[in-house]
């Protein structure tokens, strides 16, 4: 039984939002009672415009970087991992252990609680990223030479990288007061903040990267700044809004000491979770070094498609990250039933528009492969990575969605193993292919079969996982 019936609703509940700023009750009402479809569509298309603004963002930074020179592109080649490695474990991972504990404590009609959380998330982002700061500033120029960087490379890519994670601090505050936003059910404050971001970041990079009449070019560490201060105006605007009392919960610095318990509601979802990105860049770098191996031909042709599969996890983000404050609040509010029905409707959302997109390339190659290359011999590898990998996005895309509606209910723990699963798969499989010195197309079958692994595994482990809490299950 899922105790729908007799728990607290938000407008019923003690301490339960009145109607005020930014229409408070109603948008919890959408979230807990409206129809699932429409309202997951109207909380994801923001994020998904907003995400994918943010891929522009890295377009428009190589860009730069290759006007440089071959040295510093092939340097920001090595920072890139860590840097899209920050914004995963502060946006998709310890952020949705934020969102989900705000969002489980709305839906259970204590906003007192959802105040109090915010202001512990805050702590644990400064702290995560006053620590990633300092581990880059220490020890980055040695990971780069573990990716192989050498001289000159190596040179430009520590001192890139000193600036640019300096202000990991800057990361992890706005992406954890965005995760604040997203567990009330507000989508679109975050998202217009990153889109207005983002087009600061395009105009700084430039400005600062390349020179500009008066301004001159500070190169890559002008790039770096323009991150900074972009990030910097994010953080402020997202802070004012939550001091404001404008949304749902207000932030408040000032306040009790720090609990325990409330750390820990946030870091037993957020630290598990954070996890799960480090597998994935790992996935990522290991298919790239066996691929590399084989020569310049096949790994240009797997860039080509690597690049839309960069384009395809915003999608999943988006409409995962829309369906966390649904499944929170429905499992604060005990009704386990809806926070599964939003769940299998967010990931068959994202299993069928990467099912448009697979579709697509899988039958028309060249549309994408084309706009990248005209050289036939990579051109015929990156049709072929195409249409093997093409049918597996569904999969993929349902797996990553999943995820994050896992961590609204708290429960990640079966997604995470299904990532480990992917990252065995590629590591074990890719050294048995190496060892028999596989064509390229074995291994471009082996990135689909690891995407089809994941996906379903991670939808047994959301099928299989109770999500009522403890107490609950034992007395039913």
């Amino acid at each position: 039984m899922s105790g729908a019936g007799t728990a607290p609703t938000p407008s019923s509940a003690p301490g339960a939002p009145t109607p005020g700023a930014s229409g408070a009750p109603s948008s919890a009402q959408s979230l807990n009672r409206g129809p699932i479809l429409p309202t997951l569509v109207r909380l994801a298309v923001p994020n998904v415009l907003a995400m994918v603004l943010t891929v522009l963002v890295g377009i428009a930074e190589t860009y730069y970087v290759g006007r440089l020179g071959t040295t510093p592109l092939a340097a920001m080649a090595l920072v890139f991992p860590f840097a899209m490695l920050t914004q995963m474990m502060s946006a998709g991972a310890m952020g949705g252990g934020v969102s989900s504990a705000v969002s489980r404590a709305l839906g259970a009609g204590q906003p007192e609680r959802a105040a109090a959380l915010a202001r512990h998330a805050v702590a644990i982002g400064a702290v995560a990223g006053i620590v990633y700061t300092a581990l880059f500033l220490a020890c980055g120029e040695m990971f780069y030479g573990w990716l192989g960087g050498r001289d000159a490379v190596l040179a430009e890519a520590a001192r890139y990288s000193a600036v640019l994670f300096s202000g990991a601090l800057l990361v992890w505050l706005a992406n954890t007061l965005a995760s604040v936003l997203r567990g009330t059910g507000n989508m679109r404050v975050p998202s217009v903040t990153i889109v207005l971001a983002a087009v600061l970041q395009i105009a700084l990079g430039g400005l600062l990267g390349l020179g500009a009449g008066p301004v001159p070019s500070f190169g890559m560490v002008g790039v770096a700044v323009g991150h900074l201060v972009a990030t910097a105006a994010m953080v402020a605007v997202l802070w004012w809004f939550l001091a404001s009392g404008r949304a749902r919960v207000r932030l408040r610095w000032r306040g009790p000491r720090l609990e325990q318990a409330l750390l820990a509601d946030i870091l037993r979802v957020g630290a598990l979770s954070c996890v799960s990105p480090v597998m994935s860049v790992l996935t990522v770098l290991i298919f790239t070094g066996l691929i590399a191996h084989l020569g310049v031909l096949p790994l240009a042709g797997y860039a080509i498609g690597q690049r839309l599969e960069f384009l395809l996890v915003p999608i999943s983000f988006g409409i995962g990250v829309a369906s966390v404050p649904m499944v929170g609040m429905a499992i604060g509010a005990h009704d386990v039933g809806r926070a599964r029905r939003v769940a299998w409707t967010a990931g068959l959302l994202s299993a069928l528009n990467l099912a448009l997109i697979g579709g697509t390339v899988t039958l028309w190659p060249d549309l994408w492969a084309r706009l990248f290359t005209s050289d036939a011999a990579v051109l015929d590898h990156a049709r072929q990575y195409l249409r093997t990998v093409g049918p597996a996005f569904p999969l993929f895309g349902l797996g990553l969605t999943l995820y994050f509606a896992s961590q609204g209910a708290g429960r990640v723990l079966g997604p995470v193993l299904a990532g480990l699963l992917r990252l065995l798969l590629v590591a074990g499989v890719g050294a048995w292919l190496a060892g028999r010195e596989a064509s390229p197309a074995a291994y471009f079958v082996l990135v689909a079969g690891a995407m089809v692994a994941y996906g379903l595994a991670t939808a047994l482990a959301v099928k299989l996982t109770p999500w009522q809490p403890a107490h609950r299950r034992a007395s039913a």
